[in-house]
Order: structure tokens, then C-alpha cells, then sequence
């Protein structure tokens, strides 16, 4: 049969060949071992840890960042990391709380200043923000500084 195709699965096919990924290559048996003695030793809370560490820098970001401004994934965040926080070790849980005040804050004067916000008069029924009331966030509501 001279008219064969190759398969994809053949290494020497015409994908192959053009420097398509094939996967991760497989891990040695070493590897492996080193993977389930990290995964035996990891805790959960240091993966907490971590995670509330990237959500929270990631979450600034989409505040502060002008070409990545997403106050929806910014608020979002914020309250993946405050529903998280009481599940860290207390010293973690301490340490979080002022950079996640913060970014609340940040949140909080983006929010009032963007486009929609701007000069748009409050909807009945809703008070205008003052230093003593900040404004009643949507959603599921983000803690900030003077709110109980």
C-alpha cells in the first residue's frame, strides 16, 4: 500500500514534525518520588497560605494596574481572601488582615471614582457616601474600615 497515512500518534506524522507540544515528558521513577515526598509533606494550610498571597496581589492588581483594570475580579478576590483567612493559621490570618484592609480600600476609592460611578446621583433609596458611611458594596459586600 503505497497511498499509508501516518496517524497522529505516529511520532515521524506531519504534526509531529512541526513542533506541536506532546505532552510533559514522563517523569523518571526519581521524579516521582521526589513528587510524593513533596506531596506527603505539603500542609493544607501552606497552600492556603500561598493561595491567599497570590489571590490578594493578583486582586491589587486589577485595581491599581490602568491596562488591567477589573474591579470584578477585584472584588471577587477580595472575598475569596476574607472567606479564606479564617481558615489560616492565626499568625498568617494576622499578617493578612492589614494588606487585605488595604486593597479594600483600594477597591472601595476605585469603585466610587469609575466611569459608571462618576458624578451619577444615588438610586432611591441609597445614600451618598460620606467619610462616616462608606457606600453599601453589591454583591455579597466587602468588609472596609468604619463598617461593622
Amino acid at each position: 500500500m503505497a497511498d499509508e497515512e501516518t496517524t497522529p500518534s505516529d511520532p515521524t506524522s506531519a504534526e509531529a514534525s512541526q513542533g506541536e507540544p506532546q505532552g510533559p515528558p514522563p517523569l523518571t521513577p526519581e521524579e516521582q518520588e521526589m513528587l510524593e515526598q513533596q506531596m506527603r509533606e505539603v500542609r493544607v494550610e501552606d497552600l492556603l497560605t500561598q493561595t491567599v498571597a497570590s489571590v490578594l496581589n493578583l486582586s491589587a492588581r486589577r485595581i491599581v494596574k490602568e491596562d488591567e483594570v477589573d474591579l470584578e475580579q477585584a472584588r471577587i478576590g477580595i472575598d475569596a481572601v476574607r472567606a479564606l483567612v479564617a481558615l489560616l493559621p492565626a499568625e498568617v490570618g494576622e499578617a493578612v488582615r492589614e494588606p487585605l484592609s488595604q486593597v479594600q480600600m483600594l477597591y472601595a476609592q476605585r469603585a466610587g471614582t469609575s466611569e459608571g460611578d462618576a458624578g451619577a446621583p444615588p438610586t432611591p433609596g441609597q445614600q451618598p457616601p460620606t467619610p462616616e458611611s462608606p457606600p453599601k458594596p453589591k454583591g455579597p459586600g466587602l468588609w472596609t474600615p468604619g463598617r461593622d
